[in-house]
């Protein structure tokens, strides 16, 4: 690699760190390249990449960043970048669910909505219900209080109507 494709690769990390919504870092050591290859299809679908570049690079690529500057001191060995452009929390699901299946893929540290991640926080958003879960458990929380009062009125207008009725009866059978 020269030293225009270096400097390339550089400036195409700081532009996807800079546009990614979310960034894992991954060990990948001794993954085979048909593991490689499945791992990167079940990202892609989820919109997220892998990329894989020599940690120097990585490393220059967020010198300037200081929103990243917590991922410095694990940027070492075999490590790849996957960058979420839509879905944080199914690109941990992905990666989590992959890494049940494969041993030698370990996530190092996520960066999601501006906070690092511990493998055992990406762990616990992979287990997080789907945001359109989540939305509706809230709704469906905030909503059961107006349904629990609108099943009292209409329980105490079906009692009104009851006692009518039997008014009316009465009325009927002293006529």
């Amino acid at each position: 690699m020269n030293r225009q494709e270096k400097e390339s690769l550089v400036d195409t990390l700081k532009k996807d760190f800079a546009q990614s919504e979310a960034a894992y870092l991954v060990g990948y050591s001794g993954l085979s390249v048909n593991a490689m290859q499945d791992l990167r299809g079940k990202l892609r679908d989820k919109g997220a990449r892998l990329k894989i570049a020599k940690m120097r690079l990585v490393k220059r690529a967020l010198a300037d960043d200081t929103a990243y500057e917590g991922f410095m001191p694990h940027l070492k060995e075999q490590c790849g970048v996957i960058f979420a452009e839509e879905e944080p929390t199914g690109v941990a699901k992905v990666l989590y669910d992959f890494s049940k299946d494969n041993d030698n893929l370990n996530v190092v540290l996520g960066f999601v909505e501006r906070e690092y991640l511990d493998a055992d926080a990406v762990k616990y958003l992979a287990t997080l219900p789907p945001r359109e879960v989540l939305l509706a458990q809230v709704v469906g929380t905030m909503q059961m209080p107006i349904t629990q009062f609108v099943g009292l009125l209409n329980m105490l207008l079906v009692r009104l109507l009851v006692v009518l009725k039997q008014i009316a009866e009465k009325k009927e059978k002293e006529a």
